[in-house]
């Protein structure tokens, strides 16, 4: 969508120098030329105030300002990745000759906008920035001045890093001093934050709490990158007037988070602990709805209990477990599941490796009558397969005891979604025609391909046999495995059997 339409900003550029030609473009109202402006970044957005005097303002009557240094790259750079976990890799990749000069046009247009931006059109202003050289005593002052005088009201802030996880913890403590030093200069900053994602930091727990909580009173999404409060500590956040609805932790050292009192507090995600015990305690959390836990345990890790770690958060809705091809992180359970999953509606269980059983699934899925979307995704990435064996690795099966499964009458479950499905793989069939056996109010099974497929996969030269096989794409193959998933079933007859390859879609 970006792509597009640069180019036909690009397009109207040309015909400006072409007299006899219409500028199309420049004939639309204010409201449209500036939704498309917002779609495109703020560098290209810029340029086009040279088309004509019909353009040479409308940059600056943008409602939402977002200056982010990625924009401002003299080279071309990756694709800034979508998912989280990876941006601390995309800051780190670039070169620190481009980061200067990405930081000193960032500077540039900084100047430019917020001394002369009509306060009255801003609603929103997004800053993304690295704190290096004197960059950040030129920015300080502009965002301090914007916010004093009613330009700025609600600022999304993004502390990049130059580094990624090698960051060592000496390094860790510099950088954490360097973001409390610019806030301490700029100390209205804070209360105006109502997003704020941060990199390779270490800091004193006190000052970590009176930052994030005491003082950032309009904050509401929170995002951490390898940051911490030390190795093998613990964090305790007790914040009964926080406003906080996100929180997202990645890659910590962190002992244990205890949420002790977030009342707002919506979606949680934790990505990758490094400990073997449950990564989080929850206190009083009435508002969580949401929560991922995401992690490659080793063998070293033992396992806990989820229906403790869920202890204290009985009102989620949506829970994702993400064991990313290794072992699984949470004990054999099914019954003391219950009251933690009373109101769950969504249940995903993902990265479950290709050659392990799923009906195991299904203890967690009996556990939770109310739900009404159950998604599994298998993981299968040959790309690994050569790490694993260099550093030992071994798949551990799932030790969870298949009982007898019952039909339940009470279960609410509405639709099945199979990521990776592999109709090779026996147990992948007899986990499909499980549930449908025993969900009366099943009315829809997705089966699906992997629609991101993995570039490191895809860049091996021989590429392996996959050990599930291949996606079925030929509507034969997907109709014959349909016919099989029903053979025999009683009542799933009007079940939908859906096929989503990377090509089609397809309905039996």
């Amino acid at each position: 969508m970006t792509s597009t339409v640069q180019s036909l900003l690009l397009s109207s550029m040309e015909q400006n120098n072409k007299p006899q030609d219409e500028d199309r473009l420049g004939a639309l109202t204010d409201d449209i030329l500036l939704s498309i402006l917002g779609s495109v970044d703020l560098a290209t957005a810029a340029r086009t105030s040279a088309l004509s005097t019909r353009w040479r303002s409308l940059p600056w009557l943008l409602p939402d300002l977002n200056l982010h240094v990625r924009d401002f790259l003299p080279a071309p750079c990756p694709d800034y990745p979508v998912a989280a976990g990876q941006q601390i890799y995309f800051y780190s990749q670039i070169p620190a000759q481009h980061i200067d000069e990405a930081m000193a046009s960032l500077t540039r247009a900084a100047r430019s906008f917020l001394r002369i931006k009509g306060s009255s059109r801003v609603s929103r202003t997004s800053l993304e920035i690295y704190l290096i050289g004197n960059y950040s005593h030129d920015i300080g002052p502009l965002v301090r001045d914007a916010i004093d005088n009613g330009m700025i009201k609600e600022l999304d802030l993004t502390i990049a890093d130059d580094k990624d996880y090698d960051c060592k913890g000496g390094d860790m403590l510099r950088k954490a001093r360097d973001v409390d030093g610019f806030f301490s200069a700029y100390p209205n900053i804070l209360p105006c934050l109502t997003r704020l994602q941060l990199y390779n930091l270490r800091f004193a727990e006190g000052d970590i709490h009176n930052v994030l909580f005491d003082c950032c009173k309009q904050l509401q999404h929170l995002s951490l990158e390898h940051c911490d409060v030390g190795d093998c500590s613990v964090w305790q956040v007790d914040a009964p007037n926080s406003v906080l609805r996100v929180l997202e932790v990645r890659y910590s050292y962190l002992k244990r988070l205890e949420v002790l009192c977030l009342p707002k507090l919506e979606l949680l995600s934790w990505e990758a602990w490094m400990h073997c015990e449950p990564p989080l305690h929850f206190g009083y959390v009435p508002s969580l709805k949401e929560l991922f836990l995401v992690c490659g345990a080793d063998l070293e890790h033992s396992g806990f209990s989820l229906s403790q770690l869920l202890d204290g958060a009985t009102e989620i809705h949506t829970l994702t477990l993400n064991f990313q091809g290794e072992k699984l992180w949470i004990l054999p359970e099914s019954k003391q599941l219950r009251a933690a999953f009373s109101n769950l509606r969504k249940l995903s269980i993902h990265g479950i490796y290709v050659e392990f059983d799923l009906l195991w699934t299904i203890n967690l899925l009996e556990a939770a009558p109310s739900v009404e979307i159950f998604d599994i995704e298998v993981f299968e990435h040959p790309c690994l397969v050569l790490y694993w064996e260099r550093v030992g690795i071994q798949r551990v099966k799932p030790s969870w005891k298949v009982a007898g499964f019952t039909s339940c009458n009470k279960w609410k479950l509405r639709e099945l979604h199979v990521t990776n499905f592999s109709p090779l793989m026996e147990q992948h069939m007899l986990f499909v025609r499980e549930v449908m056996d025993r969900a009366p109010n099943l009315k829809t099974v997705i089966l699906k391909e992997d629609d991101e497929p993995c570039k490191d996969c895809e860049a091996m030269d021989a590429l392996p046999n996959l050990v599930g096989g291949l996606f079925p794409r030929t509507k034969n193959e997907q109709e014959t495995i349909a016919q099989q998933l029903r053979d025999n079933m009683v009542g799933s007859s009007s079940v939908k059997i859906i096929f989503k390859s990377i090509v089609s879609t397809v309905v039996f």
